[in-house]
């Protein structure tokens, strides 16, 4: 059964790669809430099947693997309920950051180190949200919505920044390239949602969106020493 799996790993993290992306090309082209939801079902199974490889071959310590696929799983929910309730969407995507911040934990401890990393994050950050002026956020309650899912996310994304310059292994790559996606992501539905701008930045946050999800869902089966 081991041996079995891990032939298959490969071929399998490749092919829900590729559904992810070809999910993503048709949601940007077509629209539609059916594709989005299936395109995260399908980067939410990339994670369990590396989740389920990791179990099997007992390579590794669960803790992350477990946390950061429910990240995962939060990241589908928060997805999904972005085209619903905006509000509902972007408590779910905090959630998930959370998830992600608490598995980069795991991997190293939490330090003074990450926090100054996060600052450097969230002050730019939360200059940009304040101070530029095209934005309109249409009420004091958005606004404080988002400069608290900028912290939260720069907290994630600062500890797996952290992390790489610590012990810069491929584990510590993916999840860095993975975060910053994400952070970017992020950054370009902000600009096209309250920025009222081009909407080649809906294009771009779909674009970065969904490979940051796979990274982070490969990086779930990586061994930290490699």
């Amino acid at each position: 059964m081991k041996s079995i799996f891990k032939n298959l790993i490969l071929p399998l993290n490749i092919t829900l790669i590729l559904a992810v992306i070809l999910g993503d090309i048709c949601y940007i082209s077509l629209g539609g809430l059916a594709i989005k939801a299936t395109t995260s079902i399908f980067f939410v199974l990339l994670g369990m099947i590396n989740l389920a490889y990791v179990i099997i071959t007992k390579h590794q310590s669960l803790r992350f693997s477990i946390t950061m696929t429910v990240g995962l799983f939060f990241a589908m929910l928060g997805d999904i309920f972005l085209n619903i309730e905006f509000i509902v969407g972007a408590l779910l995507f905090a959630v998930g950051h959370i998830w992600y911040f608490v598995a980069y934990n795991f991997l190293q401890k939490f330090t003074l180190r990450d926090l100054i990393y996060a600052v450097a994050i969230f002050i730019p950050s939360v200059i940009f949200i304040l101070c530029m002026p095209f934005f309109d956020f249409g009420s004091l309650l958005m606004e404080i919505i988002v400069i608290t899912y900028a912290l939260i996310i720069s907290l994630m994304v600062g500890k797996s920044l952290s992390n790489l310059v610590t012990q810069p292994n491929s584990k510590n790559i993916l999840l860095g390239i993975g975060s910053l996606l994400f952070f970017f992501s992020d950054l370009m539905l902000l600009l096209n949602v309250f920025g009222n701008l081009s909407e080649v930045f809906d294009v771009l946050c779909l674009a970065t969106y969904y490979p940051a999800e796979c990274i982070l869902a490969t990086a779930i089966a990586k061994q930290s020493t490699k």
